[in-house]
């Protein structure tokens, strides 16, 4: 029974210091900025509201389109789905709203099956190869980073980080939930990684 309670003992440590691992690297990675020219901004899809971007998902696209003003990136690739019928897909309604900032049609790229992160990047990656893209930008929340590059590295993609600095997520009221529902999706995505891809 000893060696039984030693070991569980040991196993609750690990998991502990696995857990602080994982929240640190998210937080830690959430202050990167790359800056290196690509070939396109991937901007992972966020709610729209009433066919318009929610704040979240327009500090998202106003950073990608300040990338692309100061030619940083030579495209936009927006990504998401529809979350229901009344609704654009959050693909179209990002390209709308950049349309707006003055980005020009010929630079925007859409994929617009996906819900998920990871179909967010599956899709794009398949979106950019039809159009000969092949370095990116990946844009989104700081704290969603880290998954964000951990699952684009999974799925072959050539990729730097340039997280919205200006995110909505200002306050520890907001930033709280959101950085532990990316410390639970993050550290279930590397349990899970051996069995993906």
């Amino acid at each position: 029974m000893k060696l039984l309670r030693r070991i569980c003992l040991l196993l609750g440590v690990l998991l502990l210091v696995y857990a602080a691992w994982t929240a640190f690297s998210i937080w830690s990675f959430s202050q990167v900025t790359e800056t290196e020219k690509t070939d396109a901004a991937i901007v992972l899809g966020a709610a729209v509201h009433d066919g318009e971007p929610s704040p979240v998902f327009q500090k998202r696209i106003d950073h990608a389109v300040n990338l692309w003003k100061e030619d940083q990136v030579n495209a936009l690739l927006f990504t998401g789905g529809s979350a229901g019928d009344k609704e654009p897909a959050e693909a179209e309604a990002a390209a709308a709203y950049a349309k707006e900032q003055g980005v020009e049609e010929e630079h925007i790229y859409m994929e617009s099956k996906s819900r998920i992160t990871e179909g967010n990047l599956r899709y794009a990656k398949q979106v950019a190869a039809a159009h000969g893209l092949h370095t990116f930008t990946l844009v989104s929340d700081p704290l969603h980073m880290k998954r964000a590059e951990a699952i684009a590295d999974d799925l072959g993609m050539d990729v730097i980080s340039s997280p919205a600095g200006d995110s909505a997520y200002r306050t520890w009221k907001t930033k709280l939930p959101f950085f532990l529902r990316e410390w639970f999706y993050y550290t279930g995505y590397q349990l899970l990684s051996p069995f993906r891809f």
